[in-house]
């Protein structure tokens, strides 16, 4: 992603454990934003054209992106799993691109804005986007 790669290359035997991985490490960076923090952390779900929708409204990569990670903030890795899983078996490869993409994103932005305030980032993505 920081290279501008717009294809992960990722096997698709590996996604599913790349994705909760970074799902993973996003839910901890959200509730290490939302603890004391001096901004509370919003998810807000935007459409092609910017306008703010409700998640219900997202696409579906993007849906499954947010309960994710909700379900990893709410400390429940299995339902997190499940989604993806669900995914996996379902989705069309564009939509698991959209889903890796998003991950993505959001671990880059998350841990950005962990490393602005001073809190923890684990070590690997400090490394990969230094």
């Amino acid at each position: 992603m920081q290279a501008g790669v717009e294809e992960p290359d990722v096997p698709a035997e590996d996604a599913r454990d790349v994705m909760l991985l970074l799902f993973h490490e996003s839910s901890g960076m959200v509730s290490a934003l939302g603890s004391g923090g001096t901004a509370p952390v919003k998810m807000q779900v935007f459409d092609n054209a910017g306008n703010e929708v409700p998640i219900d409204e997202a696409d579906p990569p993007v849906r499954t992106a947010v309960r994710v990670l909700l379900a990893e903030v709410h400390g429940d890795s299995e339902a997190a799993r499940a989604h993806i899983e669900i995914a996996l078996a379902s989705a069309a490869p564009e939509e698991m691109d959209t889903l890796m993409v998003q991950a993505l994103r959001w671990t880059m932005r998350l841990s950005d804005e962990c490393r602005t305030r001073g809190l923890p980032v684990a070590d690997w993505i400090t490394a990969a986007l230094d």
